[in-house]
């Protein structure tokens, strides 16, 4: 029986934006008092992202068995996040280049406020490139998954995972017991999306009241490239990947509607990362893939993330009438390569990684980010909906290089078709996926 359509998260998500559009529009100050809702709904998420990276990244690993298996999938993976990252800072510069949406403004550096970035150039001197390296390890264990840093979490998962795989069959006991806990961690989780709607709604109404629906006039040049050079490297770039791999890109964004619904409302792509690990197993991805490529994918696939970085920079360059050489924009680029990694998939990652990124080239004032300071939030929306969709893709495209998708099941979800059963997994993954499959949470969207 199907279910009514009001019953579908995705239409609860997008409801609760249009009605958070109004109330912060119409009564501003009710709009920004409601910003509690949304960022109460980003650390219910955020909660229960670590032990979600955990259990996917160990159980993925542990079940490769060989150890050449691991570093096949890993070293797949991070060449694709190395081309298709350094090609969004390209296609930033190269967009910048062309239309140049910061030229004209003739804006004095000295007149600027920089008080007014001064917490976020606070944060950027610790994503330096020493200060990135030092915070992959943890103090203890433990901390990798209560201090909420992804990096360290991977970092911990990665060694756990391969200690697992060595331990060959003795381990058995402790693998099927994690991907046991892995059903009651995902059934969290769809108990937790329930909220999703109230946290869209809270974090809409706050941003619309906060700063006005006419805000999305200031600097429109720049917010209308950032979306446009956005769009098109998802059809185009990603969209040329998903046909070469054999599959469609609009189905995938179809079939994912119900996240990027998620992540438009809470501008956050990291709100939706335990959604799409388990939409991404249930599309035929391998356990083994999706747990390896989707939490590494949120340090270091951000094409949303590198487009606005080396975008946002020009802007600022052009605006303070500050001329860039091809080697500067050069130096910019290898500069952002390095600096991005590790930005994780939250409101405010990419501008904290943008200061980090101009601390480190002084050619660009970092007074100048106070120019998009007051668009950085619309623009935090486009980001994180690139990025989302970015790690979507890079799964599918791994997993079939590596052997490791069921096109079967591929093409039934994006379909909308009933799915076939999976195959060549262990009895109790097995029994977990039936368990799932009977679960009504999120995936039923």
């Amino acid at each position: 029986m199907r279910r009514p359509f009001y019953a579908h998260l995705y239409v609860q998500v997008l409801v609760a934006i249009a009605l958070g559009v109004v109330v912060g529009h119409f009564w501003p100050q009710t709009g920004e008092s409601l910003k509690p809702l949304g960022d109460g709904f980003i650390k219910l998420v955020k909660m229960i992202i670590a032990p979600v990276i955990f259990l996917t990244l160990v159980t993925g690993i542990a079940g490769m068995r060989e150890m050449a298996t691991v570093g096949r999938v890993a070293g797949k993976a991070f060449a694709y996040f190395l081309f298709f990252s350094t090609l969004a800072l390209i296609v930033g510069l190269i967009v910048a280049n062309l239309l140049q949406p910061g030229a004209g403004m003739n804006i004095d550096p000295v007149t600027l406020d920089p008080a007014a970035v001064a917490s976020y150039t606070e944060k950027a001197h610790d994503s330096s490139i020493t200060g990135f390296l030092l915070d992959i390890v943890p103090t203890t264990m433990l901390s990798s998954l209560t201090d909420g840093s992804i990096l360290q979490t991977l970092f911990v998962s990665i060694l756990f995972g391969i200690a697992l795989s060595l331990v060959g069959n003795a381990g058995e006991p402790v693998l099927d017991f994690l991907e046991r806990l892995s059903l009651v961690v995902f059934r969290l989780v769809g108990i937790l999306m329930r909220a999703a709607p109230v946290g869209a709604f809270g974090a809409i109404a706050f941003t619309i009241g906060a700063y006005g629906i006419g805000t999305l006039a200031n600097l429109g040049a720049l917010l209308v490239t950032f979306y446009v050079t956005s769009l098109l490297f998802v059809l185009v770039v990603l969209g040329a990947v998903a046909r070469l791999n054999g599959f469609s890109i609009l189905r995938l964004i179809r079939y994912l509607k119900a996240e990027l619904l998620l992540v438009l409302g809470t501008s956050s792509s990291e709100a939706a990362l335990p959604a799409l690990i388990d939409k991404m197993e249930r599309a035929g991805c391998s356990r083994s893939v999706v747990g390896l490529v989707v939490p590494t994918g949120y340090s270091f696939n951000l094409d949303g993330t590198n487009i606005y970085m080396t975008l946002a920079a020009l802007f600022i360059a052009q605006a303070t009438d500050v001329d860039l050489s091809l080697g500067d924009q050069i130096a910019l680029l290898l500069v952002a390569m390095i600096s991005s990694k590790g930005a994780a998939g939250v409101t405010g990652a990419g501008f904290i990684t943008l200061a980090a990124t101009l601390s480190i080239v002084p050619t660009v004032p970092v007074a100048g980010m106070a120019l998009i300071l007051g668009i950085d939030r619309f623009m935090s929306e486009c980001r994180s909906l690139t990025n989302f969709i970015g790690n979507a893709v890079a799964t599918v495209v791994v997993a079939r290089w590596d052997k490791a998708l069921d096109q079967d099941r591929l093409a039934a979800a994006l379909g909308g078709k009933p799915m076939p059963p999976v195959m060549g997994i262990s009895p109790a993954s097995r029994k977990i996926e039936k368990e799932l499959d009977a679960l009504d949470g999120l995936s039923q969207d």
